[in-house]
């Protein structure tokens, strides 16, 4: 058991980057807007989700490679592809966790400066950090921040059902007109993640296996299974939190980020008691903390590859390229959309769901290709759950674009 909870890694990182403004601001929100309603898809979509998800860590553990160059081994236009859609979402992505990160920091040190400025503070943050500590310090921060989210949502959640007096709804509902269906593609959009994040996670588990050799493919699958079920675990906590707290309280949830913040931990503190109030901040900070910190490493680790794949030219600062320019975008971007946390949000999570089909297709094709070696490929059930993966997310893309 020692052994195995050493090998962990990519898979809490993966944990990290995915509960972050999926959990904490998607799922919180349907349960507010819908109770329990759309609990059918939350876990619809991270079924359908993980075969893809889990190809990441499989083929990098397998390969010794990233999915970035098995994309080039299908087609050089795939990767190409790869990047225009990286290039069009990791603005807009980082920018979002930011915006709620930052949030949550005035609600938890004070507004006596603004969002703004608590977004170039956080940024600059994580910039150092990751220059300093690269791969090797994410790993072992990671291991602490999801304990302690896991922990203190379970807690929450059991003290909501505590206080509990009426009965709770399980009703399953379907949205019926344009807006509740833009906040359901949205609310799966980043349900447990984008599904780029394989791309990270194998990106991830090369730096893990670089620097612990034990991490094998079976490794890696158990460390990715106990990441991708504390997102699940969490996102239901969330999901129950919101239909506990808020639902038909007649409270709706802001779209600025300051207030968000202030609503999102007042509800911890109503279902809890005052005490919980600074825990339960630090609680949900950290969280989105490690999903800013995680975000700003993993695009531009991606992105330096995908131009060295592209270009066959490595350079030495390509990391520090890409993640500077990351980190001046968002700030770029926040200043010019401050105040619209929830369209701001909106966008990246509809952009991550429309593209996720494409994301689904290649990883699905690659695993099950001769770049993958043969005892590494999917089962004829992970066959077949990828097959209805794939149906599923390309349905209900096509569904909500025609009735845009």
């Amino acid at each position: 058991m020692i052994h195995k909870i050493k090998n962990l890694g990519p898979g809490l990182l993966f944990a990290g980057a995915a509960i972050g403004v999926s959990h904490l601001v998607q799922s919180t929100r349907a349960g507010a807007d819908f109770g329990l309603g759309l609990l059918w898809a939350l876990l619809l979509v991270n079924i359908f989700k993980y075969p893809f998800f889990q190809f990441g860590p499989r083929y990098a553990t397998a390969t010794g490679e990233s999915l970035l160059d098995g994309y080039k081994k299908l087609s050089k236009g795939i990767l190409l592809t790869y990047f225009i859609l990286n290039i069009a979402t990791m603005f807009t992505i980082q920018t979002a966790v930011t915006i709620v990160t930052a949030g949550l920091a005035s609600t938890l040190f004070g507004d006596f400066i603004s969002i703004e400025i608590w977004t170039v503070i956080i940024l600059f943050v994580c910039l150092s950090l990751l220059i300093i500590g690269r791969y090797k310090l994410l790993d072992k921060l990671m291991k602490i921040i999801v304990l302690t989210l896991t922990v203190s949502t379970i807690i929450a959640v059991y003290m909501a059902f505590s206080n509990l007096s009426s009965p709770l709804y399980f009703k399953q509902l379907f949205p019926n007109n344009s807006l509740e269906i833009a906040f359901l593609i949205a609310f799966m959009g980043w349900m447990p993640a984008p599904l780029d994040v394989a791309v990270w996670q194998s990106l991830w588990a090369i730096e893990k296996n670089n620097d612990n050799k034990e991490y094998t493919p079976k490794s890696a699958l158990f460390d990715f299974n106990i990441g991708y079920l504390s997102t699940i675990i969490i996102g239901i906590g969330f999901l129950l939190l919101g239909a506990l707290v808020m639902f038909n309280s007649g409270e709706s949830f802001s779209n600025s980020a300051g207030v968000f913040s202030g609503q999102l931990i007042n509800m911890y503190t109503h279902s809890m008691g005052n005490w919980a109030h600074y825990i339960i901040a630090i609680a949900a900070f950290t969280t989105m903390f490690s999903t800013t910190i995680t975000t700003l490493d993993a695009s531009p680790r991606a992105m330096n590859k995908t131009t060295e794949l592209l270009f066959k030219k490595s350079s030495k600062h390509g990391y520090l390229i890409w993640i500077g320019l990351l980190t001046c975008g968002t700030i770029g971007i926040f200043f010019f959309l401050a105040s619209e946390m929830g369209l701001l949000i909106k966008i990246a999570t509809i952009l991550s769901f429309i593209t996720a089909p494409f994301y689904a297709i290649i990883n699905y094709k690659l695993i099950s290709s001769r770049h993958t070696p043969k005892e590494w490929r999917p089962s004829v059930q992970l066959h077949i759950l990828s097959w209805l993966g794939i149906i599923f997310l390309i349905g209900f893309s096509v569904w909500y674009l025609l009735t845009l």
